[in-house]
């Protein structure tokens, strides 16, 4: 069965606790279905039924982009955003609801365009039970009128393992994999790149640069021959012109393993035969993958219809956003990629910018639009470019 990409979207509690994650983290994970247990029993993430021991029945793959919740890393988390078909927004119990950053991941969320979305209250079982009943009355109040509103709200304890079973049901009935059409020319945004030589690795021994992300329609297959745009950025009369990469597919991995064909859904490793400096510490996270020929065009420049916020969303004082000036430096996501923009044009619902850094996209394509805030980027609308 094909897999689907989904996401632990907010994570601010542990990450204080335990440091920040700086990177998208991936991991993938199997769904199973015991056909002698009753619901929410019967669904596992393993061969054997941990409730009666029975032989249990794969469903599907999942995999899931984790994306960090700290607010000076909203860019980051809009790139994994990407690459999502749902979304699992988790929210702690033992905190007022919603923190910052859970603004922004739903925010997010309705910028991406996603549809599919599971709520988990999680720490039910460090607070009482009263806190917990006015902890989930408060999350139902914030996603009133929102993408969110109909999303179901489990409570769980994860470190107990409660509701876990519960967890992986609503993850089945409320997030699909979604209809692919393996037809189309393949195509995969990166979100990952790595040099996976360890130091002092013989020359004959080195292998090629690594791609991770996720594709979008068709497939590939190893033998391939692809193309990596907008590619590699280059310097040029003090202009950074980009220059697209051709290579190889020298390998595939996906569901843990090695695989000859990758197909839409979850995530995939790709070895290439890149030069490994140009893809270690993911210097080519932001571009696209596909046949040569097949990808949109570079953009130097954005035309965008725009539609923004009421308020500054992650912001604590709730500040109210006030209009776009021509000249303004704004931060753009657009697919996995980030860069500053320049307006040069600019009205109540549409502008126009020149990019710091080009990037790949074609019309329709939803953008992110972040304004500085005291030193930190905050979201203040959404736009579509333009063809």
């Amino acid at each position: 069965m094909q897999a689907l990409t989904g996401v632990w979207a907010s994570r601010h509690s542990e990450e204080l606790k335990r440091g920040i994650t700086i990177k998208l983290g991936y991991a993938d994970a199997a769904v199973y279905k015991c056909p002698n247990c009753d619901k929410p029993q019967c669904y596992c993430t393993s061969p054997t039924c941990p409730a009666c021991g029975a032989e249990a029945e794969f469903q599907r793959a999942v995999s899931f982009v984790d994306a960090p919740g700290h607010e000076i890393l909203m860019a980051t988390m809009l790139s994994g955003a990407a690459v999502m078909d749902g979304a699992i927004l988790v929210i702690a119990a033992d905190e007022p609801c919603p923190q910052p950053q859970t603004r922004e991941h739903l925010a997010a969320i309705d910028i991406v365009g996603l549809k599919n979305l599971i709520i988990v209250q999680n720490k039910i079982d460090i607070v009482t039970r009263e806190d917990a009943i006015r902890n989930y009355n408060e999350i139902k109040k914030f996603v009133e009128g929102s993408v969110a509103e109909e999303a179901p709200v489990i409570p769980v304890a994860a470190l107990h393992e409660v509701n876990v079973d519960l967890l992986v049901q609503a993850m089945q009935e409320y997030l699909p994999t979604p209809k692919r059409d393996p037809k189309k020319a393949p195509r995969m945004y990166i979100i990952r790149s790595f040099d996976v030589n360890v130091p002092g690795t013989e020359l004959e021994k080195m292998v090629g640069g690594v791609l991770g992300g996720s594709i979008i329609h068709g497939s590939f297959k190893t033998g391939d021959e692809v193309e990596i745009r907008p590619g590699l950025p280059i310097r040029e009369k003090n202009r950074l012109k980009m220059h697209e990469l051709f290579t190889e597919v020298t390998s595939l991995h996906s569901g843990g393993g090695a695989v000859k064909e990758a197909m839409p859904g979850g995530l995939v490793g790709v070895g290439t035969q890149l030069d490994p400096s140009l893809s270690k510490s993911d210097g080519l996270v932001g571009s696209l993958v596909g046949k040569p020929g097949t990808l949109p065009p570079v953009l130097q420049e954005v035309s965008l219809d725009i539609r923004l916020f009421d308020v500054v969303v992650g912001s604590q004082a709730m500040e109210k956003v006030s209009s776009i000036t021509k000249g303004e430096r704004l931060l753009l996501n657009i697919g996995t990629a980030k860069t500053m923009g320049t307006v040069t044009k600019v009205s109540k619902d549409y502008l126009e910018a020149g990019l710091t850094i080009p990037v790949c996209g074609e019309a329709d394509d939803r953008v992110a639009i972040s304004r500085r805030f005291g030193g930190r980027w905050r979201l203040i609308g959404i736009g579509t470019l333009k063809a």
